[in-house]
This record gives structure tokens, sequence and C-alpha cells, in this order.
């Protein structure tokens, strides 16, 4: 039986170190405002977090993955893609171009149905559909090209009266993910199918179409981050979403979620991703060369890790009575 005192004491370690992500993007912000004042100003937090919101997506994406139980290996060329059929197809054929979308969301929701029908490594599975998305993509634009349509840019450089709006789009994209798999019944048990799939197979859930919504949800936040992407980068190339792959799952650790399946965070993936935003910025600002900044961000991973192992040791110490 647990007392009050050792409950009490538990959920108080375990709030804290919830919001380790936060305390990341508080210190940063600050380092950044310190570096360049003028980050404080309203344009300058639309230029600093304005990279965060396609990463916030391909983040998310990999969240649902991970809520899984798996790893996407394929997110970064499958952003790629949605770059390209955005720059190519969606500024001539707006009809052609949602049919592919919601193509790309089927085929990954039958990539999920693969892995778990005959029980294949994700990394295997999602790795080979890689090849897949690049291939596809260098078929369609084999060199940079094409133009990103006026109102995918307008929207997503929306640029509201006193909160910029990068700021709104992480704000609502941790609200949705949170929702989805926090604040409903059927959330839990798609966290659940990832951590104890055998108990809500016995509580009569099907545990495939836990996996094929899930991965559903990562390829829909996936087309997000690849539109959200086309936005910034304003025309089209196979290449553009090659780093999401790493960058994605080191802002699922960083916010809170766990290699094992069912330990997810979105809000604090949302804040992962902006906290691996502005660590380029300072390393940017800090004139640290873009060759250095990719073995810079692996440290920061190795240490995040790391205070992740601090956090099971210190809430396991908690004595049960």
């Amino acid at each position: 039986m647990v007392s009050l005192k050792s409950k009490s004491s538990l959920m108080s370690k375990i709030n804290f170190w919830n919001g380790v992500p936060f305390y990341f993007l508080v210190i940063l912000m600050f380092v950044v405002i310190r570096l360049e004042p003028s980050a404080l100003s309203y344009n300058g937090f639309n230029l600093l977090l304005s990279a965060a919101v396609p990463l916030a997506f391909a983040a998310t994406a990999q969240m649902f993955i991970m809520a899984a139980g798996d790893i996407d290996l394929g997110l970064g060329t499958f952003v790629g893609l949605v770059n390209v059929i955005t720059a190519i197809v969606l500024i001539h054929h707006i009809f052609y171009a949602l049919l592919i979308y919601v193509g790309m969301i089927i085929a990954y929701v039958l990539l999920g149905l693969l892995v778990h029908n005959r029980q294949l490594p994700s990394i295997v599975v999602t790795l080979g559909a890689s090849f897949v998305w690049l291939g596809i993509a260098i078929m369609i634009l084999p060199s940079p090209a094409g133009e990103v349509p006026t109102y995918i840019i307008n929207f997503f450089n929306w640029s509201p009266p006193i909160i910029p709006g990068p700021v709104i789009y992480l704000i609502l994209i941790g609200l949705i993910g949170n929702f989805v798999l926090m604040r409903t019944r059927y959330g839990a048990v798609l966290r659940g199918s990832g951590s104890n799939a055998e108990a809500i197979g016995r509580a009569g859930w099907s545990v495939a179409k836990t996996k094929a919504i899930l991965y559903g949800l990562a390829g829909l936040f996936g087309i997000l981050s690849g539109l959200s992407l086309s936005a910034i980068t304003t025309s089209g190339d196979a290449n553009n979403g090659a780093s999401y792959v790493l960058l994605s799952i080191m802002a699922v650790i960083i916010g809170g979620g766990e290699f094992s399946g069912g330990l997810v965070a979105p809000a604090g993936a949302v804040a992962g991703a902006a906290v691996v935003v502005l660590i380029g910025t300072v390393l940017t600002f800090l004139n640290v060369s873009s060759d250095y900044q990719i073995g810079a961000q692996g440290l920061i991973l190795i240490a995040t890790l790391a205070i992740r192992a601090v956090r099971r040791f210190v809430t396991g110490r908690v004595k049960v009575k």
C-alpha cells in the first residue's frame, strides 16, 4: 500500500521531471535573448520559432509511432515527398494533390498493419519505406524546383496581433496531441497498446486497429509537417526533410518520451522541437560550424537520456508501504 506521504512525494518528483523540456526551453530563450536582444521582439519570435512548427508536427508524428512501441526511420523522406508534392502537384492540381496526401496516409496505415501482422521490426519496415518515399520524390523532382501555393505560405506564416503565429501553432499542436492521447478514453487504449499490447488485447480491444490508427495519425502529422516546411522553403526539394528523423526522435526524447511504447508526452514533444531549433540557433550565434552542430545536438540527446536515467532512479527511490 502506498502511504499518502510517499505518494505525494512521488507525484511532486514526477511533476518536476515532466517540466524538464520547458525548463530547457526557458533557459535557451534566455541565452538567445542575451546573445541577440532583438529576439525578444514580435519579429524576433517569428524568426526564432518559425522553423519549430514543421519540426513540431514531425515530432508529434514520431511520437505517435513511438507510442506504438516503434521507431520511424522514413519520416524525413516522407516529409520531403510531401514538400515535393506541394510544390509540383498542389500548385496546379489541388484535387490530385489531396488524393495523393490521402493515399500517403493510407500507406502509413498499411505500414502499421504490416509491422503488426507480420511481427516485423518497425526499423526495417520504415527504413525500407524511406527509400520508396525518396525514390518517388526524386522521380517527380530530380533537382530543387517548383513553387509552393501562396495560400499555404500565408497560412503557415500567419501573423496575428500580439502573439506571433508560430507560438500559437506550437500551442495548438501540443493541445491536439495531448487531447488525442491523454484526454480521451481511446487515447489510453492507444498508449496501452504500445506498452502492454497483450493486456489491451485481453480487454477486447483490437491491437491491429490501434497500431493502424497510430500510424495513420503519424502519416497525417507528417503531411502537416511537409506542408508547413513547404511554407518556409517556398519550393520543392526531395531532401528538405532529411534531418527530421534524428531531430524528431530527439524532440520526443527531450520532451519526455521513451523508446518503450506508450510512454509519451505530447506537449513535451512540441517543447522538445522548440528546444532542438533553439539549440541550433544558439550554436549559430556562437559561430559554431554547421559541421559540428549535428554532433552537438547528438551530445544534447545523450545528456537528455542521462537525465532520464537520473529521473527513473530518483522517482524509483520513493518507498512504498
